[in-house]
């Protein structure tokens, strides 16, 4: 058994037993949902009927009815793109990353940021589809026999490779995430009562893949949870990267630069750290969870969040220094017109969220407040979304013709969409959190004599 300082503040609150840890997990799936969770969907749903009406007048209508112009021709849609791939970064991060370092504090938070991923790449592949304008062609962007003719993809395009990359990095991560729910899978199924509930027990049952505890069993998931982990690491590093060749493969002024991949890794593991940490705020409370996600969880996220936040200030530091040393005057501009020019407030935004509120976790006190943290995570959130629509938007508002310089504004179709994509994870979230374990309770388990409260004192 793994023995641990004594001064290392406990990882479980609570004198809990391995019982206790089973009741508390399987509780939110068996119980019946408590009124904050309904409050939370209702508004969730709210969100989500009218991303379905925005998502339809689209596709009714066209992608006319968006604020794009002729100038620019991605604006929003994009934005929220990359936004949500960044997002699903971190779920793949903690669980694969922090397995493979052995760091105990994951076990607690670990199933939910695996969810967030898988949710979040949902949202991040409609954007490019409705985008499309005729989304039931969009199995054109694949390689797949056709009788069409000549039509065949094209492989020099980083389009085509965000499709590659996103598509692998969503299954890997899908079949990683259900692997880990097997046993716990096997739990709900034996805790159900057949008598009362034979279709739950029956799906379950299916669910579960005849999991029955054996030595042999628990020795195959491990082994294959560790090759998931080392599949799914580089993978978390290479998709953001090929997001990014979106833009540094072109010629536009702002976009046309090497940083870019690791400035993007380094901003996607921001971005979702921040909203793996808004979930977990919100999780715990809803669900019932603060003896399992404590404020030692809470601090760790915080640090993770502002050392990422300092990487994404110093690549916006170093793009500014290439800008100048580069000597291109239209380079020169483009970064002098995000500062200066019509978009001011949302660079000005992104510098605020991004690199100056993360400043604030250096104090211990703050960075283990739960209402500061919310606070701030959802800052982050904010401050994300203005970089990627400062890095778009600005950067082809004004392209190398002064004649065809044009202003974005978004309709309310482009925010009901943005908008209600949000309404639309959190109800695949709140779903999930009342039909799967939101936490590995069997791996939990394997920390109660190391880290656990009792064991502390």
């Amino acid at each position: 058994m793994q023995k641990e300082s004594p001064i290392r503040e406990p990882l479980i609150l609570g004198n809990k037993s391995y019982h206790d840890i089973t009741v508390d997990v399987a509780k939110p799936v068996l119980a019946k949902a408590n009124k904050m969770w309904w409050i939370v969907f209702g508004i969730s749903l709210v969100l989500f009927v009218w991303w379905i009406l925005s998502v339809g007048y689209t596709i009714g209508i066209g992608i006319g009815v968006w604020g794009l112009n002729k100038t620019v021709g991605w604006a929003w849609d994009i934005t929220n793109f990359v936004w949500w791939v960044g997002i699903g970064h971190a779920g793949t991060l903690i669980s694969a990353v922090l397995l493979l370092f052995r760091q105990k504090w994951r076990l607690s938070i670990n199933r939910s940021a695996e969810a967030m991923t898988i949710f979040a790449v949902v949202q991040a592949a409609m954007f490019p589809l409705i985008h499309m304008g005729r989304p039931w062609l969009g199995y054109f962007v694949f390689p797949i026999p056709n009788t069409f003719g000549s039509l065949w993809v094209n492989f020099n395009s980083p389009l085509l490779w965000d499709v590659f990359a996103i598509s692998t990095y969503f299954s890997v991560s899908f079949v990683f995430w259900y692997v880990g729910l097997i046993p716990d899978f096997a739990m709900i199924r034996d805790k159900v009562n057949e008598k009362y509930w034979p279709l739950r027990k029956k799906v379950y049952s299916i669910l579960s893949f005849g999991w029955s505890g054996r030595a042999k069993d628990w020795q195959r998931f491990e082994e294959v949870s560790l090759v998931l982990a080392g599949l799914a690491t580089p993978l978390v590093f290479s998709v953001h990267s090929i997001v990014s060749f979106d833009f540094a493969t072109s010629v536009i002024p702002g976009w046309h630069t090497t940083i870019f991949p690791p400035y993007f890794v380094a901003g996607a593991v921001f971005s979702g750290f921040a909203m793996v940490q808004t979930l977990l705020l919100v999780m715990r409370k809803v669900v019932g969870l603060e003896a399992y996600i404590t404020i030692k969880h809470v601090e760790y996220m915080n640090i993770v969040i502002m050392l990422t936040g300092n990487l994404v200030g110093i690549a916006y530091l170093t793009e500014l220094f290439m800008a100048w040393y580069s000597g291109v005057e239209f380079e020169q501009y483009a970064f002098l017109n995000r500062a200066t020019g019509p978009y001011w407030w949302a660079y000005w935004s992104m510098m605020t969220c991004n690199v100056i509120s993360p400043q604030l976790m250096w104090f211990k006190k703050l960075r283990t407040n739960i209402v500061f943290t919310f606070i701030l995570a959802l800052f982050v959130n904010i401050g994300m979304w203005f970089e990627r629509f400062v890095i778009i938007v600005t950067s082809i508002h004004r392209d190398y013709l002064p004649s065809s310089w044009s202003m974005f504004s978004p309709t309310y179709v482009d925010i009901g969409i943005f908008v209600g994509s949000i309404g639309f994870f959190f109800v695949l979230f709140l779903l999930y959190s009342r039909t799967f374990p939101v936490i590995a309770q069997a791996e939990l388990k394997t920390i109660v004599k190391s880290s656990s409260e009792q064991y502390k004192k």
